[in-house]
């Protein structure tokens, strides 16, 4: 127990550079503290005492402002940063290394007691404001861009971004950061908006070059009837 929670408590360092020393990481991040809660929560949930599962739950959205459902399954090193209003459904699963700003909701579009929650694979990160609606799969690596309304699958390492949300990067390095928070999220109107002005300058090249074409077959024709 206590080496995963110096596992969680690493986990805020290696991607929180604002956290400056454990003592201030263990009392003040609601987010670690919520993952902590939902474990407790989890273990009562799965040996079917749903009441103290629901109520360590309850707890824990009190104390953190980030409610997570103690039926959810949860990898590890989840971080979740600054946390408020972040809600997790009962069947929603995460992996392991998954990165989630505040006011992130993985949510169902449906009352059936089912799978309606959305599974996150490994080193997912979830941009703030973003909502993950239905039973579907977030890929391996892929990237939720902030306010996002995500409703079908998205490929791993793919990057997405809009209401609805659709992807702008197919296939990415998986090295290679994307700022989901700071205004570098790709722009899909604006990539298209460039293109068109590729293609208007291959236009007004190809149209030169008929231009000038076109002059030359003018002198040649002049020539050859004042000979």
């Amino acid at each position: 127990m206590f080496a995963r929670m110096r596992e969680d408590i690493q986990s805020v360092f290696d991607r929180d550079p604002a956290a400056r020393n454990v003592l201030e990481v263990f009392f003040c991040y609601p987010g670690l503290h919520a993952v902590w809660f939902h474990r407790i929560a989890h273990w009562f949930w799965t040996r079917q005492f749903y009441f103290l599962g629901r109520l360590i739950s309850h707890f824990g959205r009190f104390f953190t402002g980030i409610e997570i459902h103690p039926g959810a399954k949860i990898g590890r090193k989840f971080f979740i940063d600054h946390g408020m209003g972040v809600v997790i459904g009962e069947t929603a699963e995460i992996g392991d290394n998954v990165t989630m700003y505040h006011g992130v909701t993985l949510g169902g579009v449906s009352w059936e007691k089912v799978k309606r929650h959305p599974t996150l694979e490994d080193n997912v990160v979830v941009g703030s404001g973003a909502k993950v609606l239905g039973p579907f799969t977030v890929g391996n690596g892929a990237k939720i861009g902030s306010n996002s309304v995500v409703v079908k699958e998205v490929p791993p390492h793919a990057t997405v971004v809009g209401i609805p949300g659709r992807v702008v990067m197919e296939v990415e390095k998986p090295h290679k950061r994307v700022d989901l928070e700071h205004g570098k999220l790709p722009d899909p109107e604006a990539k298209a908006i460039s293109c068109l002005f590729d293609q208007i300058r291959e236009l007004e090249r190809k149209y030169a070059d008929l231009a000038k074409e076109h002059e030359q077959i003018k002198k040649r024709l002049e020539q050859d009837g004042g000979a």
